[in-house]
């Protein structure tokens, strides 16, 4: 079979073996950050937010961060607020005369629009970061936040942003020492992790 003999050679070339198994072991550490629960939260209770992200706006949100935004995890904005930060970017280097000209900057340009795109994903993050915990505490009971009052909302958020641009961090690892397109492969993979319960939940 063609397929097997592509398959096989590729192993047989070190370099992108390397790079393959180098995107696995990135992979497998976005896989497992989504599974980390905030702190100071109890798994026990979130249900009642899995239930609420199992269809609508909510649901595809939670596809693209691969479940992380129904577990409450460390990961749970995803690559999303950076995707949204590019897009509003992009816009402005049409718009706007001053990223026209950084734009003609060359190299020099473009570091300066990406150190632009990651403050505006900060900013992004904190007032998603802020909003999404307002929607825990609507969805959770009480007894489950082990942590209460302005604290559990200030450390979530700063938590929230920090995983996040994590996120991103294995993005950009990927694309320089893996297969390449990090922050697609990393949206890729969320999608096929949530595809077998979007399956089983359109079934139901």
């Amino acid at each position: 079979m063609k397929l097997f003999d592509t398959l096989k050679n590729i192993w047989k070339i070190e370099e992108l073996k390397t790079r393959i198994l180098t995107t696995l072991g990135l992979i497998l550490v976005y896989r497992l950050g989504t599974e980390v629960v905030l702190p100071g939260i109890d798994p026990a209770g979130l249900a009642a937010l899995k239930q609420q992200t199992s269809s609508g706006v909510l649901g595809l949100l939670d596809m693209f961060s691969g479940g992380a935004f129904s577990n409450a995890s460390i990961f749970a904005l995803g690559i999303m607020p950076y995707i949204s930060a590019s897009i509003v970017v992009q816009l402005l280097r049409i718009a706007v005369p001053y990223f026209q000209r950084m734009q003609r900057e060359g190299e020099s340009g473009r570091r300066k629009i990406n150190q632009i795109t990651r403050y505006l994903t900060i900013i992004i993050l904190i007032l998603q970061g802020s909003a999404y915990l307002t929607n825990l505490h609507a969805q959770i009971q009480p007894e489950f936040f082990l942590i209460k009052g302005a604290f559990f909302t200030i450390y979530s958020v700063i938590i929230l942003a920090a995983g996040s641009m994590f996120v991103l961090w294995l993005g950009e690892k990927i694309t320089d020492k893996g297969i390449g397109n990090g922050v697609s492969i990393i949206i890729m993979i969320g999608i096929i992790a949530r595809l077998p319960f979007a399956f089983f939940a359109e079934l139901t």
